[in-house]
C-alpha cells in the first residue's frame, strides 16, 4: 500500500500556503474523492482528450476519436478508473509525452502539462514522484498553488476564484466552487 496523507502532512501544507487545513482537505475531496490511488495501488488518472488533441495537432482524431477531440466533452470519459487507465494507456501508445501532459494525476488531479509548476523537469518525473505516495502528490500541489498564485484564494476561501483558476472557466458547470465550499465546511473550516 502506498503512503497516505497524515494530519501532520496537511498541517505542513497549510502552513506553507498560509491557509486552513480544511482548505487543503476540501480540494483533496473534490478533486479525487479523497484518495490519490485506486484499490490496486495504481495512481488515479483522468485522461483529457481535448488536451491530447491540442498537443498532437489533432493528428489522431480521425482514427482515435475517443482519445482526440477538439473540445471538452464528458462523452468519452471512462465510467471508472479501469476505463480511464485503458484510455490513458491507449494514448501513451500513440504519443507518450502528449498523453502524460494530457492527464491529471493523483489526489489533487494535477494535469501533466503543469509539471514545471509543480517543480518537475517533465510530466514523466511528476508521475513517478506522485506514484510513490500521497505525500509527494501533496508536495506537488503545494508547489503548483504557490507557482500559480492561488494561495490567497485558499487563504480567503474564495472558492469561485480558486475553482476558475484551478479547473478552468467552466468550473460553475460542474459546481466546483459550491462543492469546495461544502467540503471546507465539512472539514471544520472557518470562514
Amino acid at each position: 500500500m502506498k503512503p497516505l496523507l497524515r494530519e501532520a502532512d496537511y498541517q505542513r501544507a497549510a502552513d506553507a500556503l498560509g491557509c486552513q487545513v480544511a482548505a487543503i482537505k476540501a480540494v483533496r475531496e473534490v478533486e479525487a474523492g479523497g484518495s490519490g490511488f485506486n484499490p490496486d495501488d495504481s495512481i488515479k488518472v483522468l485522461f483529457e482528450g481535448h488536451h491530447f488533441h491540442r498537443l498532437t495537432g489533432g493528428k489522431y482524431a480521425a482514427k482515435h476519436p475517443t482519445l482526440s477531440y477538439p473540445k471538452w466533452t464528458r462523452e468519452f470519459y471512462g465510467k471508472n478508473q479501469a476505463d480511464e487507465h485503458k484510455r490513458f494507456a491507449a494514448a501513451v501508445s500513440l504519443d507518450p509525452v502528449a498523453a502524460l501532459q494530457s492527464t491529471s494525476f493523483g489526489l489533487f488531479q494535477v494535469m501533466g502539462f503543469n509539471h514545471a509548476r509543480c517543480g518537475f523537469a517533465d510530466a514523466a518525473d511528476m508521475v513517478k514522484a506522485f506514484s510513490r505516495g500521497e505525500p509527494e502528490q501533496l508536495d506537488g500541489f503545494v508547489e503548483f498553488v504557490k507557482f500559480s498564485g492561488l494561495a490567497d484564494e485558499l487563504q480567503q476561501c474564495r472558492w469561485a476564484d480558486f475553482a476558475r483558476l484551478y479547473n478552468g472557466p467552466s468550473y460553475a458547470q460542474n459546481r466546483y466552487d459550491t462543492k469546495l465550499a461544502a467540503a471546507f465546511k465539512k472539514h471544520g473550516g472557518l470562514a
